[in-house]
């Protein structure tokens, strides 16, 4: 068996770097020679298959999508989001809701079952992130706006395809979703993303940067892996993707300052897992498969690119852009690729679709994947000639949108009132989301208790008021700074309110004041109330509980208030740090630095108690004192004015004629 194993993984290994030989080669893009080495080597081509554990192979290729979604969310950044803004937003939206109904209805035309129809207008609505990422930076275009945009419409597309998963997987079970399923569906995954990330903020980073204070890669490397797969467990657990997971994640370490490096570790990883992700599709394509439904490859590859330009160029136009940025983006998004994989592989594994959908969904994949550098390159020619035959009222009406457009963003403003107002009103709705959170852990643990907890043979009444009451006590932070904003809230809106000189100030003020917080206290009783109503015991235990969480509350509110005020300041902190490089691999050595060396001297007689500057230490030898090892400190760069003290370890960069001459000044050697 393992030797059986061995070899299954030696030929997929090797046919992969073959192809993907070729592929550098012949500059075709990688994952298409990763794709066509699984149909080398899978059962479906002649003379007899190469590879006899297939499961064994899928069993690798699901931790290939596991880091392949990890690696997509380290590309994932909510400053880039908050940059990106409305615009990547309105493309995607429109993008995938085209898509969608394009998709479902060609489906529907060829007589599909409507469960067919539903994933392939899911797998046509994402635009492949890794594909259109790495065609950008092969033609340099990377930096450009319309790069920047394309990048923020596939970051909208990842989340809102991470809802797409758990929307399929509920339709896929009950066989379909009623309005009502569907908002509690995506509530619950709300629920799980807010928690998910606000905790994770205040965790993940710090976690990473303390790891990466050791100066391990291998420290690193596992820290990251171990957060990969912990998280993706714990969506599976909760009944979600792993993909969710370990997007998810990776998303929380691209906040981290070392994600450079983070990345440059995990990408060999990623790299060879992916490649059996990619070979395991391949495995999966019977070429006669194909040729036999060789019309609606043909018909959804077509639909794909046509739709997808209109749909994202329109997107782009409608929020604002210009023609040329517009359809550029377009262009660019014109693919489908790994996220419709894992769209189709949920299908199979639930056995709701048809086996032919998988391999028509790779074949139009890398139909457009192959198309996509080419429709790039061309977009600025497709640019020029329809400026040129376009109708002249047209372009000029469409100039004149994208310009109110960005007059009317410019000139929106709001008073420092309005803006206290948004402000406290998100921390408050944020507050809500992390309480129902809390509640929801609580609730599960009730239904599914741990066998530690089970095995103390409490009564089903005792464990669910205690879980009740660590619910509680848990949220006290959120509850009274929920309370304190909504003081503020009433003490703002009564001095807007009581500015009016025709109404009587004093009494205006005190009402408005106390009748905001009185209000907003007695909702929320009741809607801590409603959520912790699955968990409370029989009416006596629950009223002698809530007066045991209300002296709690009293006695340690102070206490709260501070937990809760550097939970807040460790979030904004993460927030607001400069991120991290992105560029781990070093740059080339110039050609300068090649002859220079460095030499570690002791200060001596000759430079103790002097100024750097007053040294001299360039102008005499040449060398420069790049670092300063003292009694309890390291100084990094030293500047001018850094007295040399007896003892000093001081490292001098320079040529070995510079560096002969730097001993004579400090007299002592090291």
């Amino acid at each position: 068996m393992e030797i059986m194993f061995l070899q299954d993984l030696a030929v997929v290994m090797i046919v992969a770097g073959l192809v993907t030989i070729l592929c550098h080669r012949f500059k075709q893009p990688v994952v298409l020679g990763y794709i066509l080495a699984g149909v080398i080597i899978g059962p479906h081509t002649p003379p007899f298959p190469l590879v006899h554990e297939e499961e064994t192979i899928r069993t690798l290729a699901e931790l290939g999508v596991i880091l392949l979604m990890f690696s997509l969310g380290l590309e994932f950044s909510l400053r880039k989001l908050k940059r990106v803004g409305r615009t990547a937003f309105v493309v995607a939206f429109l993008e995938i809701a085209l898509m969608f109904w394009l998709g479902y209805e060609i489906g529907r035309w060829f007589d599909w079952s409507a469960m067919d129809s539903i994933f392939l207008g899911a797998m046509l609505s994402i635009s492949s992130t890794t594909i259109s990422i790495k065609a950008l930076a092969e033609l340099g275009k990377s930096r450009e706006s319309f790069g920047e945009l394309i990048f923020g419409v596939l970051i909208i597309e990842d989340m809102l395809g991470i809802v797409m998963l758990a929307l399929l997987s509920g339709i896929a079970i009950t066989g379909g979703l009623t309005a009502g399923e569907a908002a509690a569906t995506v509530g619950k995954l709300t629920l799980f993303l807010v928690a998910a990330l606000v905790i994770g903020l205040l965790t993940v980073p710090r976690l990473v940067s303390y790891v990466a204070r050791f100066k391990s890669n291998e420290m690193l490397l596992v820290t990251a892996l171990a957060l990969c797969f912990g998280f993706s467990l714990l969506a599976a657990r909760l009944g979600y993707s792993v993909a969710l997971g370990a997007f998810l994640v990776g998303a929380l370490v691209a906040e981290a300052r070392e994600i450079g490096k983070v990345e440059a570790l995990c990408e060999p990883v990623r790299d060879m897992f992916s490649a059996i992700f990619f070979v395991a599709i391949g495995l999966m394509i019977d070429p006669k498969m194909l040729l036999k439904h060789w019309l609606p490859v043909l018909v959804i590859t077509l639909a794909v690119v046509l739709g997808k330009i209109l749909s994202c160029t329109f997107g782009a136009v409608a929020a604002g852009n210009d023609g040329r940025t517009s359809l550029r983006v377009g262009m660019g998004l014109a693919q489908i690729g790994e996220f419709s994989f894992i769209i189709a592989s949920l299908g199979l594994s639930l056995k709701v679709t048809s086996d032919f959908l998988y391999p028509i969904a790779v074949a139009v994949s890398a139909i457009t994947t192959l198309v996509t550098p080419y429709l790039i390159r061309s977009s600025d020619g497709l640019i020029d000639w329809l400026s040129r035959v376009a109708p002249r009222p047209l372009v000029n009406s469409v100039a004149l949108y994208t310009r109110w457009v960005g007059q009317l963003g410019n000139s929106r403003h709001q008073s420092m009132a309005g803006r206290l107002v948004r402000a406290w009103s998100l921390q408050m709705a944020l507050n809500a989301v992390l309480i129902a959170a809390i509640f929801a852990a609580a609730a599960y643990l009730g239904r599914n208790p741990p066998a530690w907890l089970s095995s103390w043979n409490l009564s089903t009444e005792m464990i669910n008021g205690g879980l009740w009451c660590s619910a509680v006590l848990v949220s006290l932070p959120l509850l009274i700074a929920t309370f304190r904003k909504l003081q503020a809230l009433g003490l703002l809106i009564a001095e807007l309110r009581s500015a009016r000189p025709a109404e009587p100030s004093d009494a205006v003020q005190a009402i408005v004041a106390r009748l905001v917080p009185f209000g907003g206290a007695v909702l929320l009783f009741f809607y801590v109330f409603l959520l912790g109503s699955a968990l409370l015991p029989s009416a006596k235990v629950a009223a002698g509980l809530v007066v045991i969480m209300a002296l709690n509350a009293w006695r340690l509110w102070r206490s709260f208030i501070r937990i809760y005020s550097k939970a807040q300041v460790a979030l904004q902190e993460t927030l607001a740090q400069p991120p991290g490089p992105r560029d781990a691999h070093p740059a080339p050595v110039p050609a300068l630095l090649r002859e220079a060396n460095l030499e570690m001297l002791t200060v001596g007689p000759g430079a103790e108690g002097r100024l750097i500057r007053e040294v001299q230490l360039r102008t005499l030898t040449g060398a420069s004192i790049v670092g300063i090892e003292r009694v309890g400190s390291n100084i990094v760069n030293p500047g001018p004015d850094e007295e040399l003290k007896r003892g000093d370890q001081v490292l001098i960069l320079g040529t070995k004629a510079q560096l002969e001459a730097a001993r004579g000044v400090f007299a002592t050697k090291a």
